[in-house]
């Protein structure tokens, strides 16, 4: 417990918060949990009481009794299962709604920072997260502890068979530490591969009219087609891998019931238990043998969520702390540049050196110069995208570390190098996707009164 608090204390606070927001659903998943797998007892029990009791006394009375409270304990137990479901699917989306703002964040730091990189990973890894939560995957880890309860009454009904079990849960135990041994190299490269093939596609979808005019169209399926080989032929290995697991956990359980069952038929032979017994312990043994095959089955998952868990910690790490603003007007007097030098994007050489320069409201200024000059990374920084490793840029003399991005944004116009509209209306790129477009008011031209000469 010591360990997993420091884990968790080492998280990102706001992978902390979005935790802390679903706790108590998570306790109310827990308790549901353990009253399905305490009402899976009703089966063995009826089958125990119906061989033991019924058969033997020939009561119809008995019986109709029995399966009455049969029914009714059933009827319970699927609707708790239904409303387990039906929180785990909720908690999945409150999870994305206390985390998907600080995502986003993520995302276009990531863009700004490495540009080359895959920035939308981290919502992949989001979507990964939200559909292990909403999925089988945490029903296995709520279940897994009701194991031993299993173990135990097969154990009250003959110490024998409660020995069979504990041995089966045991083996499957040592497939699941194999399961993961084996697959979390191979899981981790079908990641990276994923991601190499899905960037190799976006860049010739994006820049598909300089590949066409360089008549690179052949060399770019090549390079798609070897990259998504490598992705096939590591998702082949990590199949049969998976599945080689899932098959040794499947034999061992039949294997296992076949063998307590056996068993079970043994003690009855000497007299050392019923028949109702025999039957519920290998109904037991089934039992509890299927969280953790549950939990093999589902062990791509775990180990792809905890690898999205991993770098979401990361990326949400490096964005920095958002940080308290004083409210500043408008800008509306000033920009002056005083001796800055800046560096060309993802590179440490400086291209402008001590550049200084004013200017006040209405007057303009126009930079020239060769492609690679430093224009465009002058414009970057004078919009606050880029950071001068010297000097001071400042607007209304504040500088752009003082003012609040959100704030300063609707006094910017900024036209990248790469012209791109956003996806949507010329209305909406023009009001900034606001929230009331009615903003805009497009107004036809007036008329020009006719000359009176």
């Amino acid at each position: 417990m010591i360990g997993q608090g420091k884990r968790f204390s080492s998280l990102p606070v706001e992978i902390r918060d979005a935790i802390t927001a679903v706790r108590g659903a998570l306790v109310a998943v827990a308790m549901a949990s353990g009253l399905v797998n305490l009402l899976m007892l009703v089966g063995p029990v009826f089958m125990l009481q119906t061989y033991d009791r019924v058969l033997p006394s020939r009561s119809i009375a008995t019986l109709v009794g029995l399966l009455v409270i049969a029914l009714v304990l059933l009827v319970v137990q699927a609707g708790v299962d239904v409303l387990r479901s039906r929180l785990l699917a909720r908690i999945a989306e409150i999870f994305d709604e206390s985390i998907r703002g600080a995502v986003f964040d993520s995302v276009q730091h990531a863009s700004l920072s490495r540009p080359n990189g895959d920035g939308l990973q981290i919502m992949r890894d989001l979507d990964t997260i939200r559909g292990f939560i909403a999925g089988s995957g945490l029903v296995a880890i709520f279940d897994l502890p009701w194991t031993p309860l299993y173990i135990i009454v097969c154990t009250l009904f003959h110490p024998l068979m409660g020995l069979a079990v504990a041995g089966g849960a045991v083996a499957l135990a040592l497939i699941t530490v194999g399961a993961e041994l084996f697959t979390r190299a191979p899981t981790r490269s079908l990641v990276a591969l994923a991601s190499s093939r899905r960037q190799m596609a976006e860049t010739a979808f994006h820049h598909a009219p300089v590949v066409h005019a360089l008549g690179m169209q052949r060399r770019m399926a090549e390079l798609w087609s070897e990259r998504t080989q490598a992705y096939l032929n590591m998702q082949r290995v990590t199949s049969d891998l998976t599945g080689t697991f899932g098959s040794a956990s499947r034999f061992l359980r039949m294997i296992l019931q076949s063998g307590v069952l056996a068993l079970g038929a043994y003690l009855v032979i000497n007299q050392q238990a019923t028949a109702g017994v025999m039957l519920a312990a290998t109904i037991l043994s089934i039992r509890a043998l299927a969280p953790i095959e549950l939990a093999i089955a589902n062990w791509r998952s775990f180990i792809a969520v905890r690898a999205s868990v991993g770098r979401l910690a990361e990326a949400l790490t490096a964005v920095p702390s958002r940080l308290a603003f004083t409210p500043l007007p408008a800008p509306k007097s000033e920009v002056r540049v005083t001796s800055i030098s800046l560096t060309a994007p993802a590179s440490d050489a400086v291209v402008l050196h001590e550049v200084s320069f004013a200017l006040r409201a209405g007057n303009a200024v126009a930079v020239v110069g060769p492609s690679g000059s430093g224009k465009s990374t002058l414009a970057r920084a004078l919009v606050g995208i880029g950071a001068p490793v010297r000097g001071v840029i400042r607007i209304d003399g504040a500088t752009l570390a003082q003012w609040d991005p959100l704030a300063l944004g609707p006094s910017i116009g900024y036209l990248p190098q790469d012209v791109a509209l956003f996806r949507g209306t010329v209305a909406e790129n023009i009001c900034r996707f606001a929230a009331a477009p009615d903003a805009i008011k497009l107004m036809a031209p007036r008329a020009r009164p006719a000359s009176m000469n």
